[in-house]
């Protein structure tokens, strides 16, 4: 009869220590991007809200239309109040949002006022000089924080676009 012989194969601990070491720095260096990818993915929320924001701004202002006499306004039944200030040319309206892209405050005329409580983003819409009878442009800016006014001071981020409304 032959005698089978019998082999163990097994890791060493040499082995075994060094796996874990190379897995100990992979998990350590994927743990030490996780803070940078958070910060982008939110800075990534923040732009998206503020196009959303930019957007509703700019078809409020394309719904502002000059009607026939005689016919109804209907500019408070929606919007963000913007109807009609294109007759005060060069003063600009800033207006206030939260962090989910719903105004918050009202619309204020002239000077920046303070944001109020809860506002993350700040919306300042400029009436360009000089407007005709057919067709008005407005440079409108998203920035955020709110608290920060982009005059004076240096916001985290901003979005801007001009608009040339047919009216």
């Amino acid at each position: 009869m032959k005698q089978r012989s019998r082999s163990c194969s097994a890791f060493s601990l040499a082995e075994v220590t060094l796996a874990l070491g190379v897995a100990a720095f992979a998990l350590i260096a994927v743990m030490g991007m996780l803070p940078v990818g958070l910060k982008v993915q939110q800075a990534s929320v923040q732009q998206t809200t503020a196009n959303e924001i930019m957007a509703a701004i700019l078809n409020d202002l394309r719904a502002d239309v000059v009607l026939p006499p005689g016919q109804a306004s209907k500019e408070l039944d929606s919007g963000f109040g913007l109807h009609g200030h294109w007759a005060l040319v060069a003063v600009p309206d800033t207006l206030f949002f939260t962090n989910d892209g719903t105004q918050t405050g009202s619309v204020a005329q002239g000077t920046a006022p303070p944001a109020p409580a809860g506002a993350v983003f700040r919306a300042k819409i400029t009436y360009l000089f000089p407007p005709t009878a057919t067709t008005s442009v407005a440079n409108v800016t998203i920035t955020w924080p709110a608290q920060v006014d982009p005059t004076t001071g240096n916001p985290a981020g901003s979005v801007g676009t001009y608009i040339a409304v047919n009216r």
